[in-house]
């Protein structure tokens, strides 16, 4: 009998990951003010850090009105804080400060139980693993190696990369051209009922929903447009589920 799938399109915060995120934290914008002063970007405050944040965040932003699932990278955003205050940043003292902004926003960061051994069994099965998600690669990078998920996984699409998130088609497409697959051959894994199991749906991918704690709050325990909803990150049901010969 045939395989049911060829790949398996993963989520990854929320669905790989657990993690609890505050980008509003004053901790956070404290620590980028910090960390910025030490490599000689004098600004006046904590706050004056996050307006410049966000101003720079705006002209990234600037010609993509009209593209709703257009995703900047926010390197660009850390060398023009770094630049306005005189400093001359390369790519890399810039990822340092978005790495710095992360880590002090962080409260929880691990994997959920049996992320491994899903992703093994996956392998010894024959089916690709590839993550699509909606991140910063500035940050989600060195997480994805502080964890072994980047060489765990067969493929990896991160949204700031690619220049396009999360429901938006074009995302998606991508992932199915590079990986060569058409989207019957192909289950997307997610957290999130709009940008995950909607997403995929858009493009004929079909869905396995995990409700897990950080599920959108609008989200309920199921999802209408999925083939399976599960309470957590219930990698069991979906190993069986995918592993279901035709």
């Amino acid at each position: 009998m045939a395989k049911r799938y060829e790949a398996v399109f993963f989520d990854l915060y929320g669905t790989l990951i657990d993690i609890r995120t505050d980008e509003e934290s004053p901790r956070a914008w404290n620590a980028l003010y910090e960390a910025l002063r030490d490599a000689g970007a004098e600004y006046a405050d904590a706050d004056g850090v996050k307006r410049a944040f966000n101003e720079g965040l705006a002209r990234v932003l600037e010609g993509h009105g009209s593209d709703q699932w257009y995703e900047p990278d926010y390197i660009p955003v850390y060398q023009r804080m770094l630049a306005d205050r005189g400093v001359a940043a390369d790519e890399n003292l810039a990822r340092d400060m978005g790495r710095v902004f992360r880590r002090a926003s962080t409260s929880l960061f691990r994997l959920y139980p049996g992320v491994m051994v899903m992703l093994d069994t996956l392998k010894r099965e024959g089916v690709r693993a590839v993550l699509v998600s909606n991140a910063q690669s500035c940050f989600t990078r060195p997480e994805l190696a502080l964890l072994g998920l980047d060489k765990a996984l067969d493929d990896i699409l991160i949204s700031s990369e690619e220049s396009v998130r999360k429901p938006g088609a074009a995302l998606f497409e991508h992932a199915l051209r590079r990986e060569g697959l058409t989207a019957d051959q192909v289950v997307m894994v997610g957290n999130d009922s709009v940008n995950d199991i909607g997403g995929a749906k858009s493009v004929g991918i079909g869905g396995i929903y995990f409700n897990t704690e950080i599920s959108p709050s609008g989200d309920t325990l199921t999802c209408d447009d999925a083939l399976l909803s599960c309470r957590g990150a219930d990698y069991d049901a979906m190993l069986e589920f995918v592993l279901r010969r035709r």
